[in-house]
């Protein structure tokens, strides 16, 4: 069976483990779980959209990073690393999965004031403390090492060229469907409507085709629409569909090198894309919650702020023709900018993997994990993710994270 293919029927009435949302947070939470020895039942992943038109998946930019504010998710990404460079090896030795590669051009934030570099510092620290390999540049730095740049009005920049830069996504997550498949879960192309619960337990789920689906438990990794699905459960969670807009293009003068991904004090990031061709992301400056089926793109913002941001910071791209450009969603967490995982404190058997803010593709190996863990034997065994637990946001007390793009 294609490794995108879904049933429209499910084999059973029951499931041990009902995943709702079939991109990457849910394949990666599906392949985990059916690889765990310990794990003997059944898995059903359901998505309303198995072309994956319009999830945030099927509209990233693919990249990984390690500098993030918080050591939680430094290790994150480091694993998340590994996994992609080791996959074969992950995926138990499969001789069919391909070697794959992080194209290490890297992440480049460029400050430019000195609240801002301070931020870096800080960061830089954090980041050092766990391995990684982020250096601090002045602004003479980066002119001699980066002449690309304008520099005269920057503070500080920050950048690691270890694990950090784009890769295939698409290997993974086929790999983890195909993977998952052949150990005998159900992709069911269907829409989750209702969820039943029995006081403090999740007991089913109500399907648009009208079936009922018994379950022992579930998670929620329904992306931007990740509120909608808890709602369900008359749970209220932080998490909307942010619209983010990225354009590729040419350039009359393309760079002599590979172009780190570079975080602009202006909002506005660009990367190396292919040999002679670029990637810009932006959003708008009032960043509304959407509607998760508005993917219509804002034409004004790319004349208005985005390509006189590019041809400031690089002068070089003062002459560059669009080539495609579309419109993806963050499911952002607006209480911290960090994901909400793990199980809901008394509805317990309803899991979390949402509000990634952004960066949920490169978190998705080590969340998937996570969530593994804790299905099969009720706790972490790797990495402790209980800072992105729920109870937090009940509390009112944030875990925040300050490295979002």
């Amino acid at each position: 069976m294609p490794p995108n293919s879904y049933i429209s029927t499910p084999s059973h009435d029951s499931y041990d483990v009902v995943i709702i949302g079939g991109a990457m947070m849910g394949s990666a939470a599906a392949w985990f779980t059916a690889q765990d020895p310990d794990f003997d039942g059944r898995i059903l992943v359901i998505d309303r959209d198995p072309s994956y038109e319009k999830c945030s998946t099927g509209h990233t930019n693919s990249c990984i990073r390690q500098q993030f504010s918080s050591a939680l998710n430094v290790r994150i990404s480091q694993f998340g690393a590994d996994f992609i460079q080791n996959l074969r090896r992950h995926m138990g030795g499969d001789p069919r999965v391909p070697q794959l590669k992080i194209q290490n051009y890297g992440y480049m934030y460029l400050a430019d004031t000195e609240p801002a570099a301070e931020a870096l510092r800080a960061a830089h620290a954090v980041q050092r403390a766990e391995g990684a390999e982020t250096r601090l540049m002045t602004p003479e730095e980066l002119a001699a090492e980066y002449p690309f740049y304008a520099t005269d009005d920057l503070v500080l920049g920050s950048i690691n060229t270890k694990d950090e830069g784009y890769w295939d996504y698409m290997a993974v997550f086929d790999w983890w469907r195909r993977q998952a498949r052949e150990k005998g879960v159900e992709f069911l192309a269907d829409e989750v409507t209702g969820i039943t619960r029995d006081g403090a337990r999740v007991t089913g789920v109500t399907l648009a085709s009208g079936q009922r689906i018994a379950c022992g438990q579930l998670v929620n990794a329904s992306g931007p629409r990740a509120a909608r699905t808890a709602a369900m459960a008359g749970i209220d969670i932080p998490v909307e569909p942010r619209k983010r807009y990225t354009w590729t293009f040419s350039a009359a003068q393309p760079l002599s090198r590979e172009l780190p991904l570079t975080v602009d004090p202006s909002g506005v990031h660009i990367r190396q894309d292919g040999a002679d061709t670029y990637m810009a992301g932006a959003h708008s400056h009032i960043d509304p919650a959407v509607d998760p089926d508005d993917f219509d793109m804002d034409h004004g913002i790319w004349m208005d702020h985005v390509w006189p941001a590019i041809a400031t910071r690089i002068p070089q791209f003062e002459a560059i023709k669009v080539l495609r450009e579309w419109a993806g969603h963050y499911a952002m967490n607006t209480f911290d900018h960090n994901a909400i995982c793990g199980p809901h404190p008394e509805l317990t058997n309803f899991l979390f993997m949402n509000g990634f803010s952004g960066h949920g593709l490169q978190q998705a190996p080590a969340m998937g994990r996570g969530i593994a863990e804790w299905l099969v034997h009720g706790r972490y065994r790797t990495l402790d993710l209980s800072p992105f637990h729920f109870e937090r946001i009940a509390a009112g007390k944030p875990y925040v994270e300050s490295a979002i793009i």
